[in-house]
């Protein structure tokens, strides 16, 4: 397997959706719009909320953005946080690194919130470094992210893996050349995953270590 390593974060090293949702439930409730129920909840876990907004709250872009204003007043001082690590992703990492992978995370959550989150858990020594967007930014293509990475790294696209767990991570991936592999431990199907064309899917954590390790 290759030594470069991308991750996703939601989804694929940290279980974040409590936290997402509750953002999102505060969101609605301020709007004053329907609450949803639980399973609904799920689609905004990894989708860039803007695109999330406009497409099941019916907001215009600019209505969206307000939106994520008010979603990241909740999610900063406690959304971030009502979340956790999926058990053996720290002894992955661990193992990673002493077999001298190189790894790094491709978000498209802020990397202000990304930092902080990894340092809350103890996982931000593992990473050489974070792309995620701005706090100025609506989104960015999960291709773009990826590219960030490569470009920081001196990377070619065939010398990495992108691990996660939606169709976003494979799709970006594939559109720069990047080995796309998707976990079904996260928000995504298997179904998605391999229709967005991944690589290789794997069930859980342990899986993922054995893989990359080849």
């Amino acid at each position: 397997m290759k030594n470069n390593i991308i991750f996703d974060l939601d989804g694929t090293l940290t279980e974040s959706g409590t936290g997402i949702k509750n953002s999102v439930r505060y969101t609605l409730q301020h709007y004053g719009l329907p609450m949803e129920d639980d399973e609904s909840l799920n689609r905004y876990v990894g989708p860039p909320l803007v695109n999330s907004f406009q497409e099941y709250m019916g907001f215009t872009e600019q209505q969206a953005m307000e939106a994520i204003v008010v979603y990241r007043s909740y999610f900063t001082t406690k959304g971030m946080f009502e979340n956790r690590v999926y058990d053996g992703v720290e002894d992955m990492l661990t193992a990673l690194k002493k077999a001298g992978k190189r790894m790094f995370i491709a978000t498209g959550k802020p990397t202000v919130y990304s930092q902080q989150i990894l340092e809350h858990f103890g996982l931000a020594s593992y990473f050489e470094c974070v792309c995620g967007i701005s706090l100025k930014e609506s989104t960015m293509e999960k291709d773009e992210l990826i590219t960030q990475v490569l470009e920081f790294a001196h990377l070619t696209p065939e010398e990495c893996v992108m691990i996660g767990d939606r169709k976003f991570d494979m799709m970006g991936a594939n559109k720069v050349g990047v080995t796309p592999i998707g976990v079904t431990y996260g928000y995504g199907s298997r179904e998605e995953l391999k229709t967005a064309g991944a690589h290789t899917i794997v069930d859980s954590v342990k899986q993922l270590q054995e893989l990359l390790l080849q």
